[in-house]
């Protein structure tokens, strides 16, 4: 056991150790085709914050790159160190009922989590504070993290509940019946997450500048939204960014706008930014990513069973695991699962992209702007002091939009259909 740790603690140390030295090794320079265009930052960002922009896209990446193995990481020590059976046993001993047994082990197992990443997390988070994207206050950030929390116990413990009495019922067919029970929980989420799960983390109210909501309104007309109001959100006290969006399926669709969004862009940027958020309701985005997702789950669910079934035989020993069934395994199950979602991540961000595109395309023939289209773009690359030439494994793994670069010389080059 202390072997197979101490390798494992060396192995993730020798991905790091690569990993940042891939992303510091990254120059962004832009092609000369494209230098001093509009999809060249020297012609809309200062001197200071193109230093920012690369200094804080290197670190913020090198970041992302880590967070998820290090969350391998700790899943594999938990099963390895005996952790996930000492909570077991403890949740176990509490109560013979198994609903209070499987709520105990979660929360155990989950409290254990969010302590043991709360240093690496509040370093994202001040980091983020430090170059000027968050304005959220300390107590305002734990507040969140213990909003998610919450959600994410409540979430998890339903899942497990379903999950692992599907595995002591059928053995073999449980990833099957597991995959078949997302479907109708997927869209029951995405249905109420505008109206239950959103205001949970901030205040939505109709938007007060009545003049812009009924030209966006009108836009939503030509879309065919079923919305009458648009909402305004109170980002500003939790960051710099800028953001806007349609959320929700059904009657519960919403067009949301930051007030970031409002305060820093013109009405033409913002007219944009919207008929664009209109152009995934009207290509039908969310149900082709519900689709998506919901095809990639299938292929993730048999894999994680069938790989469950093979570790648990052959290092069922070394993962203190005696049978599948066994809640102790969850660990397993989240590492598994977390592996795949992270070498799907290329194949749902090359759809994503796509698909912005195709948003992109349809607000320039809902607005026939091209101008405000590209200084929006500029002006969301310097609220967020994003990259806009990252590495490559940086655009596969990370990017669901196409690059700023990307984006502004396809729409500064077309002509409007």
């Amino acid at each position: 056991m202390k072997k197979i740790s101490i390798i494992a603690l060396l192995l993730f140390a020798v991905y790091v150790f690569c990993m940042y030295s891939y992303m510091m090794s990254h120059s962004g320079v832009i092609p000369q085709a494209l230098q001093g265009t509009a999809a060249d930052p020297v012609m809309f960002m200062s001197g200071k914050e193109l230093y920012l922009s690369e200094e804080y896209s290197k670190i913020r990446n090198f970041l992302f790159f880590i967070a998820t193995p290090l969350e391998w990481l700790l899943y594999f020590l938990v099963l390895v160190i005996g952790v996930s059976r000492y909570f077991e046993k403890v949740a176990i001993a509490q109560s013979k009922w198994r609903l209070v047994q499987n709520a105990g082990y979660l929360f155990f197992l989950s409290g254990f989590l969010y302590i043991v990443l709360l240093p690496f997390n509040y370093y994202r988070y001040s980091l983020s504070k430090s170059y000027g994207i968050s304005t959220q206050t300390l107590s305002s950030w734990l507040r969140d993290g213990l909003v998610d929390f919450g959600v994410n116990f409540v979430t998890t413990f339903i899942i497990v509940t379903v999950l692992y009495w599907l595995i002591r019922k059928s053995a073999k067919r449980w990833w099957l019946y597991a995959w078949l029970l997302m479907i109708p929980m997927t869209l029951f989420v995405t249905f109420i997450q505008p109206v239950v799960i959103a205001p949970l983390y901030n205040d939505f109210y109709p938007l007060k500048d009545k003049e812009l909501e009924a030209k966006i309104l009108a836009f939503a007309g030509q879309a065919h939204i079923p919305a009458t109001h648009v909402y305004e959100v109170n980002m500003a006290e939790k960051t710099n960014a800028l953001n806007a969006y349609v959320a929700g399926i059904g009657s519960n669709a919403r067009i949301v706008l930051w007030d970031t969004t409002l305060n820093r862009l013109s009405e033409d940027e913002v007219l944009f930014i919207m008929a664009h958020e209109m152009g995934h309701y009207v290509e039908k985005h969310v149900y082709w990513g519900i689709t998506g997702y919901l095809a990639l789950a299938f292929v993730g669910f048999w894999l994680t069973a069938k790989g469950m079934t093979w570790l648990i035989a052959r290092y069922g020993r070394l993962l203190h695991i005696d049978k599948l069934s066994d809640i102790r395994s969850f660990p397993l199950f989240l590492l598994m699962l977390s592996m795949l979602l992270f070498l799907s991540n290329p194949l749902s961000n090359y759809v994503s992209r796509y698909q912005e595109i195709r948003a992109d395309d349809y607000a320039i023939a809902l607005t026939k702007d091209k101008q405000a289209a590209v200084t929006a773009f500029q002006k969301l690359t310097i609220a967020g002091l994003s990259e806009v030439n990252p590495p490559t494994l940086v655009k596969w793994f990370r990017y669901t939009h196409p690059t700023m670069l990307e984006r502004i010389q396809k729409v500064d080059e077309q002509e409007p259909k």
